[in-house]
């Protein structure tokens, strides 16, 4: 079976990275980090902390549809980070660390919204806050390109273990 893609935005890219990597390490994902949906061709990382290029830090994905589903991935998505902050994760701000799912198919972009709306019952009925608000404000995107960050980037957490993990990355049910 082919390979198929899944590109997220859950702000900083090195926690999103590193949660899925560890997390989905026996599904045979394979991840890298980079910028989408922005304005600027061939971005470096300081342009898009910048702000000004309109790019998101994302994550993204390859993965064996026969081992995980696309659905499993994208629920997975809003259990690490807080999906209801625009453009912010913990103290983490700016529009480059925006919740957003960029789907690569229409089949994908139905099940995000589909996926998007269970969530947001979950939040609404949950017994214990899951988000700081009630509300998610993840944007569902066509997936433009997708420009790789600087190698240094790549499994930075794995290579720096001790590096900055934004504290909004953690499982939340």
């Amino acid at each position: 079976m082919a390979l198929e893609k899944a590109t997220f935005a859950a702000g900083c890219f090195w926690g999103v990275e590193h949660v899925f990597s560890k997390n989905f390490k026996n599904f045979d994902v394979k991840t890298k980090v980079g910028y989408i949906g922005g304005k600027v061709e061939n971005p470096k990382y300081k342009e898009v902390c910048s702000g000004t290029t309109d790019h998101a830090e994302a994550c993204q994905i390859l993965f064996d549809p026969s081992k995980v589903s696309y659905a499993t991935l994208v629920e997975f998505f809003y259990k690490i980070h807080d999906a209801t902050t625009l453009n912010q994760q913990g103290p983490d701000k700016g529009s480059q660390y925006r919740s957003a799912i960029f789907y690569h198919s229409e089949e994908h972009r139905k099940i995000a919204e589909e996926v998007t709306q269970k969530v947001q019952e979950k939040v609404k009925n949950h017994e214990k806050k899951i988000y700081v608000n009630d509300k998610i404000v993840t944007a569902i995107l066509e997936a433009g390109e997708f420009y790789d960050a600087e190698e240094y980037h790549q499994k930075y957490l794995d290579v720096n273990p001790n590096g900055y993990e934004c504290p909004t990355h953690y499982i939340r049910w």
